[in-house]
Order: C-alpha cells, then sequence, then structure tokens
C-alpha cells in the first residue's frame, strides 16, 4: 500500500494583518472560518492550526497538485484582502501516522 502525499502550506501574516488584534478578532474573521471550515468539511484540509507564536498557520492539504492547492487558497476571504498569504508549499509524503488504525 502506498503512502498518501499531501502538501504542507505554511501561511503567514500579509500586510493587511493588523499585529494589534488577536486572530479572531482580525477583519473577515467570520467570513474566513466559515471558509476554512468548508474546507476541513471537505477534507480538502486534513490539519490546520497556527504554530508556535502564532506567526504562521500550518495546513496539512489533500490536493493533487500545487495549482489546486494556490487556487482553492486564493478564494480565502483573508487571502483576497492579504491578511494571509501563502509563505511556501512542500509535498509531503506521510510515512508514519499513529492516529490510523
Amino acid at each position: 500500500m502506498s503512502q498518501p502525499t499531501y502538501f504542507a502550506v505554511r501561511r503567514v501574516h500579509g500586510p493587511a494583518w493588523n499585529a494589534a488584534l488577536p486572530m479572531r478578532a482580525q477583519a473577515l474573521w467570520e467570513e474566513h472560518s466559515a471558509f476554512m471550515n468548508l474546507l476541513a468539511a471537505e477534507k480538502f484540509v486534513v490539519l490546520g492550526g497556527p504554530l508556535g507564536s502564532r506567526a504562521e498557520v500550518l495546513l496539512v492539504i489533500d490536493a493533487a497538485t500545487e495549482e489546486a492547492v494556490r487556487a482553492r487558497l486564493a478564494l480565502d476571504p483573508w487571502s483576497k484582502s492579504h491578511i494571509l498569504e501563502i509563505g511556501g508549499i512542500e509535498p509531503w509524503t506521510i510515512m508514519l501516522d499513529g492516529r490510523r488504525h
């Protein structure tokens, strides 16, 4: 059985991020949250959340290509308004997964 391949996506604060506000107080939070919840419900986003100091977000995405990742994330209200931007996308082959039975 082959290992699933995903994309590890780092999203970083864009120029419209307001450093004086916490994440949930940023402009368009409700719209962004609803969009991301939809991606998770569709299993496009497998895992996601802020890293460490919360300056970056890590998403594990199940998609066929990097272009598919970029296209879907471009529809995020926080992408459109430059609150978050893509900091990097790397293919990731999962070889160990303790969540599986």
